[in-house]
């Protein structure tokens, strides 16, 4: 049933990723030699700018990040899963990150849910993400960000983390069980 469902969200990305825009940008580079679906010469490109940074996003970009939202906040709102979105890319735009998704993904205990560069939710490393997630992720990418620019979060009620709990926070943002903020 998960392998049919990802399937068919695959499916609708792929006929609506050619048509999605972000900022002015179509996702997909025509010029680029796609000829089908089945030749794997199909890669999405986006152009994601915040504050005069470029973050080049790939299809593959964004299957893993659908990954990270689904395993972090999949029991979260839809603004909560667009929220893990935006930080993903936030710390992409910030010089005190990788400046790239998969970089800022794999970082060292940056998300909880990365372990040995494989994403995790409840034991399991098959991560399939759903279509919330899936439009979390291309909502993000569109500029929509409930953060106010945050590049950390962290669940007050479960976490061991003393560096989040004791930090001093700034742009502090609660969405549903996560606060999201910068460092002061």
């Amino acid at each position: 049933m998960k392998k049919s469902a990802f399937l068919c969200c695959m499916l609708s990305l792929f006929l609506v990723l050619p048509t999605l825009k972000v900022n002015g940008e179509h996702l997909y580079s025509f010029s680029s030699g796609i000829k089908d679906l089945y030749n794997e010469q199909l890669e999405a490109v986006a152009v994601f700018k915040q504050s005069n940074n470029s973050i080049y996003v790939s299809d593959n970009d964004i299957y893993l990040m659908s990954q990270v939202v689904y395993a972090e906040s999949c029991g979260e709102s839809d603004n909560g899963k667009l929220a893990v979105a935006s930080v993903i890319l936030n710390r992409a735009s910030d010089g005190h990150f990788p400046k790239s998704i998969s970089g800022v993904i794999n970082q060292k205990n940056a998300f909880s849910c990365v372990k040995n560069g494989k994403v995790i939710h409840n034991g399991k490393t098959n991560v399939i993400p759903d279509s919330a997630c899936y439009t979390a992720v291309l909502n993000a990418l569109k500029g929509k960000d409930p953060t106010y620019n945050a590049v950390f979060y962290y669940n007050p009620e479960i976490s061991t983390n003393k560096w989040m709990k004791g930090i001093k926070k700034a742009n502090l943002k609660t969405i549903g069980n996560h606060v999201f903020f910068v460092v002061k």
